[in-house]
């Protein structure tokens, strides 16, 4: 019966280290990410704001709701990995900038995704940055040392070669 008691303990010591070292890490983060795609700036403009074709390119969306605009830009509501985003973009610049945000504040964690386009021989230079916000100290934890902030990143910009190479894997 005493092991039970000590299981229990060691359980309970690591959810406070979790919640520990998660509250003492910072909120707010910033990661970039730069990837050469084979697709020239209009085209990867219209690629990535093009809400209607996100599940036809975007591996991890499995549902995607469009809302209606807001301020004129698009939103939209897209399930990933089991949980519903609402998103919007707020700021678009054809064919060089876009900026999308979490609509929300009822998540562990917010922000917005800066995409910057510029012309690279044939075609483009994208660069994505991430400003991310996360509330929830165990979240924190896990995103900093379990996901990795650039995990997200990382597999859009996988999806988008794919896309980019018409399908190709």
């Amino acid at each position: 019966m005493r092991w039970i008691w000590y299981v229990v303990a060691v359980l309970a010591g690591t959810a406070a280290l979790v919640a520990l070292v998660g509250a003492l890490l910072p909120r707010r983060h910033s990661v970039s990410r730069t990837a050469r795609v084979p697709l020239p700036p209009d085209a990867l403009y219209g690629l990535l704001s093009d809400v209607s074709r996100f599940r036809s390119w975007r591996r991890d969306v499995a549902s995607l709701e469009r809302l209606p605009d807001k301020d004129g830009m698009p939103a939209w509501i897209e399930e990933t990995g089991g949980m519903k985003i609402p998103m919007r973009f707020e700021r678009m610049e054809r064919p060089s900038l876009l900026v999308a945000r979490i609509d929300t504040d009822r998540l562990p964690f917010g922000g917005a995704w800066t995409y910057r386009i510029a012309a690279a021989g044939a075609g483009s230079d994208l660069t994505i940055t991430e400003d991310g916000e996360v509330s929830n100290v165990v979240f924190r934890f896990m995103s900093r040392f379990v996901f990795g902030h650039y995990a997200t990143l990382d597999a859009y910009l996988a999806h988008l070669r794919v896309a980019a190479d018409g399908g190709k894997a």
